[in-house]
């Protein structure tokens, strides 16, 4: 629905700083307009914030902002804040964040905003939002694969406390960061101070700025892939060096069922070492190019833009796994182009 409420995640690993990003974020008058849901109000420390309390679970801030507690299941949590909405009982917000558990897997909460039948009559996914500690993320990518799977599936990373640490080591990060999620823009925070608009005010698939968005992310896959072509160091990570991502371009039109069939069978087969897949498809018989993205087993909506971002009409296909072989993949693919029916995955 063209109308929906986007719902942004926030995640990151501990102390990594989304609570400090959390509190800037809603003191910003930019998103007046936001609801949060998060586990405890006393977790993030609004009492410099807070105008008034609504009731036991919610509060309204001084931006505008209304936050409210998670008890019990996210779905509920979401309907009943919606419900109050619709009701006049708090304000008219438009887009909701809701940030994670240090330790939590953010695939749960993607799956259900995109595949509770009720959500997806008045939300639909909006930002993945990662927060990666300036002066601990290169540990926390090698000791913790938490770390990793909360920084594949982002739409936005945000490296924290980089005033903290050295140049060096922030480069550093940026580099790994970028090997893993290439597509991802890498947004630096002093004290949590991040561009309000870069993190919640746009989304990643705005029908306004879906175009570039496009453009952006593969041009940087199309970096990254070179990058890795020389790049013979070895990954200081043990749980990064079985992440990889990778691009597969097809020249030839696809026929949108058999590729529907080829993406359910790989994902029901390789879902859960498929962090992330982001393409852009030439359908045949269709004048205008096809987005779709996938989360492990999860898969958005398709979206449809209006002209290509690009002159070659390419279907492009980026993919960040874990311990797969591209080689797999491309072959599969292939077959399924050769012979315009379900590939027979390997």
């Amino acid at each position: 629905m063209t109308d929906s409420l986007p719902v942004n995640v926030l995640t990151g690993f501990l102390g990594s700083g989304k609570t400090t990003v959390l509190k800037r974020l809603l003191a910003s008058p930019a998103l007046a307009d936001t609801a949060v849901l998060i586990n405890e109000f006393g977790e993030v420390g609004l009492d410099h914030l807070l105008v008034e309390t609504v009731d036991e679970d919610i509060v309204l801030l001084q931006s505008g902002c209304i936050c409210c507690t998670i008890r019990g299941d996210l779905s509920k949590a979401i309907l009943d804040l919606y419900s109050r909405r619709e009701r006049g009982q708090v304000p008219p917000f438009m887009r909701l964040a809701i940030e994670t558990t240090g330790l939590a897997d953010p695939t749960p909460i993607l799956s259900t905003v995109l595949h509770d039948p009720v959500l997806q009559h008045h939300f639909h996914l909006g930002n993945v939002i990662t927060t990666v500690d300036g002066v601990n993320g290169l540990a926390n990518l090698e000791e913790h694969p938490e770390t990793l799977k909360q920084a594949a599936v982002a739409d936005r990373l945000v490296i924290t406390k980089s005033d903290l640490a050295g140049e060096t080591m922030i480069t550093a990060l940026h580099h790994a960061l970028h090997r893993l999620n290439p597509a991802a823009p890498i947004l630096r925070a002093v004290e949590g101070d991040v561009d309000p608009d870069l993190v919640l005010g746009r989304e990643a698939w705005d029908e306004r700025t879906r175009s570039a968005e496009v453009r952006n992310w593969l041009e940087a896959e199309r970096h990254a892939s070179h990058e890795h072509a020389h790049d013979h160091a070895p990954d200081r990570s043990r749980h990064a060096r079985d992440i990889r991502a990778f691009c597969l371009t097809l020249d030839r039109p696809i026929e949108w069922a058999a590729f529907g069939i080829w993406l359910t069978l790989l994902l029901h087969r390789h879902g859960s070492d498929i962090l992330r897949i982001k393409g852009i498809l030439n359908i045949a018989d269709s004048a205008a190019p096809v987005v779709v993205q996938c989360v492990q087993h999860l898969v958005h909506n398709p979206a449809h833009l209006d002209a290509w971002p690009f002159e070659d009409r390419q279907s492009r296909l980026v993919f960040i796994v874990r311990g797969l072989d591209e080689a797999v993949i491309r072959g599969s693919l292939e077959r399924f182009q050769a012979l315009g029916a379900s590939p027979g995955l390997r």
